[in-house]
């Protein structure tokens, strides 16, 4: 089975300009985890997760060398929020980020993802064009599918 054959092709998308306040907007009512970061052209910039956003909240290693009595305020993490949602996502976005190709085999491209640990990955084509997503979920559903014998 191939990645064409289960990815998601109508992926929520954002640009690296947007505020986060608008990707967090969109994760929340979208009930989805992350969004790919396109160009106009859709080529794949990088990918901004719930993930991205909740670190900016924490201390890094030289906020704990700095002040550690500060560095464990986890009302002022949590009351930061506002001030991260104001952030652009070119700020927050992973920039690497591992990608599949439609032609590759499914099993390949949940190998990608237990092996980095993540439960979706970027589809790309000619010269990292955003075609599509695929998750765990839509593998797994896939193949459950074909072995029970249900059609879609």
């Amino acid at each position: 089975m191939l990645v064409k054959d289960v990815m998601v092709t109508n992926v929520r998308t954002v640009r690296k300009d947007d505020t986060i306040r608008s990707v967090a907007a969109t994760i929340c009512t979208n009930k989805i985890s992350g969004m790919p970061v396109v160009d106009d052209d859709d080529r794949l910039l990088g990918i901004i997760t719930e993930k991205d956003i909740l670190n900016a909240l924490l201390p890094n290693y030289s906020d704990f060398l700095d002040d550690p009595v500060r560095a464990r305020d986890f009302l002022a993490m949590e009351n930061s929020y506002r001030e991260v949602l104001s952030r652009t996502v070119a700020n927050l976005m992973t920039k690497r980020v591992f990608t599949v190709a439609s032609d590759e085999l499914v099993m390949q491209a949940a190998s990608k993802m237990a092996l980095h640990r993540f439960r979706r990955i970027p589809v790309v084509e000619d010269h990292d064009r955003l075609v599509g997503i695929v998750s765990l979920g839509d593998i797994h559903k896939a193949i459950f599918k074909r072995e029970l014998g249900i059609a879609d």
